[in-house]
């Protein structure tokens, strides 16, 4: 399904799965759909599964939306709490239209326990309360962590799930929910065709003696200058980058975050944001930008480069990119909205160091180059990732290789053929609507959130 095809099943106000492979724009259609509903007056609850994803859409994490906070459970006591919070309650209650990103990091129960509070705080037994909610990410990607023992409570409305049931789509609410798939079919990120049909063959795990042999033409026991490196553990990252940074000789110069906001969202900011909260940097640093530049355009989310110098009226970082481009990097911001009001910010020079960085906060960029070692790789997805964050396979470079890294989940390799079929339907479907007819379903959603329809246009 294109993207365009997506966004007009979107507009119908259509329950929706949104999925596709990395790099098929998922992301910048969510972002269309956004700026489409606030033409039209409609602001949509905008949040993500983790707080690093959350961060990149400007939006709350669905635990703080929905209040259930660090909860794993819900009593009846805890849903009478949650609705006795005036903020909670006015935020669920004038909702729409709810998007929850990387929803593949959102496990069963979680998903159930929001839909418990939309119920209850909206006083409706549809699904979510009644909301037109669309469901993003990749079940191929990280799977959700939950260390929670598993616990019998006579009071829990929803008990913990079983590890056989830690995807959101086990969820009871999935099905009742019944939302359209749209399979984004587009790719954006790869442009090497046989690196592509590599990594096409790891969704399908079909992965065969050919395709290790293209690895092994990536093989590098170091990485080349340039290249940022990619581990599964934390401990390595800040041990490279900690290093490297001293072997610069130099003065070294700091840039201290800001913040403005309640202390709980303004920790989550932190917490979400690649950028530190003391970024040190010298000349001769390796650094990658760590948001999109919305404004004018001169580097996204994963932009490498070196830094050249500080500017002398301001002491900003100058960095030279790998693509030859030199930025000057001002500060930037990050924040929390709700229903279009800013809640709390953190600006910092958007960079961090980039000798290495951890497989999991590399989820959602798009590198030119990495080099990575995956021989301990321990979860389902995660050599996936690492592998799909480059463009090429020329931007490979590869020190160590497990048998896991090559793994997906086997539970999810079914559930996407099921997907895939189901978006084929709705495509089909769709497809057959007259422009005129479709319009008037988009017209219609509009007006019953309020919104004002005058932006709706007719499919050729």
């Amino acid at each position: 399904m294109t993207q365009a095809e997506a966004l007009e099943i979107l507009k119908t106000g259509a329950n929706v799965f949104l999925t596709g492979e990395p790099g098929s724009g998922k992301t910048h259609l969510v972002n269309q759909y956004v700026a489409y509903l606030r033409s039209c007056g409609i602001e949509p609850a905008i949040t993500a599964s983790t707080g690093i994803a959350a961060t990149h859409i400007g939006g709350l994490t669905i635990h703080s939306w929905s209040g259930i906070g660090i909860r794993r459970d819900l009593t009846k006591y805890d849903l009478d709490h949650i609705g006795q919070n005036r903020n909670i309650v006015r935020r669920v209650g004038k909702t729409h239209i709810l998007i929850i990103d990387e929803v593949s990091m959102l496990s069963a129960r979680i998903l159930s326990l929001v839909d418990a509070v939309g119920r209850e705080i909206r006083r409706n037994q549809e699904p979510f309360g009644g909301l037109q909610v669309i469901l993003v990410g990749d079940f191929f990607q990280l799977p959700p962590v939950d260390r929670h023992e598993a616990e019998t409570c006579p009071t829990v409305l929803f008990g913990r799930a079983s590890a056989s049931e830690q995807f959101a789509f086990f969820s009871p609410v999935w099905p009742a929910l019944n939302p359209l798939v749209c399979y984004l079919s587009e790719q954006h990120r790869q442009e090497d065709a046989v690196f592509l049909g590599f990594l096409s063959a790891v969704r399908r795990a079909e992965v065969d003696d050919s395709h290790r042999q293209l690895l092994r033409t990536r093989y590098s026991p170091k990485p080349k200058d340039g290249i940022t490196q990619l581990y599964s553990h934390n401990v390595d990252v800040d041990q490279i980058n900690g290093a490297e940074l001293a072997k610069l000789s130099g003065a070294t110069k700091t840039f201290e975050m800001e913040s403005h906001g309640a202390e709980k969202l303004v920790l989550a900011l932190k917490r979400g944001c690649l950028s530190p909260e003391i970024l040190a940097l010298k000349v001769g640093a390796r650094v990658m930008f760590t948001k999109n530049d919305v404004t004018r355009h001169r580097y996204t989310n994963g932009t490498l480069g070196i830094v050249a110098g500080f500017a002398k009226e301001n002491g900003y970082p100058v960095v030279k990119t790998n693509s030859g481009k030199t930025i000057f990097a001002e500060t930037d911001e990050w924040h929390i909205e709700d229903g279009g009001r800013v809640l709390a910010r953190i600006s910092q020079v958007p960079l961090r160091l980039a000798w290495a960085m951890t497989v999991h906060k590399s989820q959602g960029m798009s590198l030119d180059a990495a080099h990575m070692d995956l021989s301990q790789t321990f979860e389902y997805g995660q050599g996936y990732v690492a592998l799909s964050r480059v463009r090429t396979l020329a931007g490979l470079s590869l020190a160590g290789l497990n048998q896991r890294a090559l793994e997906v989940h086997p539970e999810i390799r079914a559930k996407d053929a099921e997907f895939r079929a189901e978006s084929n339907k709705a495509r089909a479907v769709f497809s057959k609507i007259p422009g005129r007819e479709l319009q008037t379903m988009h017209t219609n959603f509009i007006r019953a959130c309020g919104g004002k329809a005058s932006h709706v246009k007719v499919r050729p």
